[in-house]
């Protein structure tokens, strides 16, 4: 186990080194240069000058890169040209917000759609089955900010059941700790503020969680159809084995190891790609403000974005590794 983590985090090295040498060139390959990108309409000959000379962009290419790496290598992502504040420091403060929306939203996705890929799976040919599929293929089909704007009117403005955006009641004074509104509430004792955080997340969540339920449907399903007709499976029940007992330890569980992977996947593309979620139901987190870097060319934000997001990748594929030896013990033989 201690050798495939190594081996995983030894990989992300030049993975890492690979991403910051492309960002590096991107750029610098922007039309114009980055100074002329940075100011738009303001990039007068006098304003280029002085951004060369206040980021670097007039020294030599190798000696910029360097420079670069280096404060990558000591945590300095640069500084948002909205906020002044540095990227970092913008991330940690909007990051919670973003990952508790996540959580949710695959707590939604795994809950509901590996169960529902094996019922599927086990009535294939039956109603349960064909309605699965179609359901999952209009999971798919059917744009996130669609849903979105549809479980906003629906559940917050035709029937005002659930708050239609924020990530909690402006007029709830609550004490945060960690910044993860829900346990924040737990912690202190303020159930009241918990609960009225968590009926936030509600609706983005379903909303972000729809695709990832659908591709797990999927996933499940095709998974557990492949495994049910294994040779080891009819072993087991020639054996004369309790159905239950054949379809936990047996069918189940092996057919796992793609469906993990599936969620790992969707892991990293949900905290990655809340903006259109988050931007219809004004919750503030990393996707809201990464659409407002986009509009305002906010480079380094840009930047230290996709590499934010590189290491959380990594993080999650070395998760998804260490289950398939938690769950296969094949793999920890191999």
């Amino acid at each position: 186990m201690l050798r495939v983590i190594g081996k995983r985090l030894a990989l992300l090295v030049p993975t890492l080194f690979g991403l910051s040498v492309l960002l590096f060139l991107w750029v610098r390959g922007l039309p114009g240069g980055p100074a002329t990108a940075l100011l738009g309409e303001r990039a007068t000959p006098e304003a280029v000058a002085r951004v060369n000379e206040l980021y670097g962009f007039d020294e030599p290419i190798l000696l910029q890169y360097f420079t670069y790496m280096g404060k990558l290598l000591q945590g300095d992502f640069g500084t948002s040209i909205i906020t002044g504040r540095p990227v970092l420091e913008e991330f940690a403060t909007r990051f919670p917000a973003t990952l508790e929306l996540s959580v949710v939203a695959l707590i939604f996705a795994i809950g509901v759609g590996i169960p529902l890929g094996y019922m599927a799976a086990r009535h294939y040919g039956k109603l349960v089955d064909h309605g699965s599929v179609v359901l999952s293929l209009i999971g798919i089909t059917v744009p996130v900010f669609f849903l979105a704007f549809i479980f906003k009117y629906l559940f917050a403005i035709q029937w005002p059941i659930l708050p239609p955006d924020g990530r909690q009641n402006p007029r709830i004074n609550a004490t945060h700790v960690t910044d993860f509104y829900v346990l924040d509430g737990i912690l202190t004792g303020e159930y009241d503020a918990a609960w009225d955080a968590f009926q936030h997340l509600i609706l983005p969540g379903l909303a972000l969680g729809t695709i990832p339920l659908a591709i797990i449907v999927r996933i499940t399903r095709a998974s557990v159809l492949e495994v049910q007709n294994a040779d080891y499976v009819r072993t087991a029940r020639a054996k004369g084995l309790m159905e239950r007992t054949i379809r936990s330890r047996f069918i189940l569980r092996n057919a796992m190891l793609p469906v993990v992977t599936t969620i790992g996947l969707q892991t990293g593309l949900l905290i990655s790609g809340a903006v259109l979620t988050e931007t219809v139901f004004a919750f503030p987190g990393i996707g809201s403000f990464l659409r407002d870097a986009i509009f305002e060319l906010d480079y380094p934000v840009l930047q230290g974005f996709v590499i934010f997001i590189a290491i959380l990748y990594a993080l999650i594929n070395l998760l998804v590794d260490v289950s398939y030896s938690v769950i296969d013990p094949r793999v920890r033989v191999q």
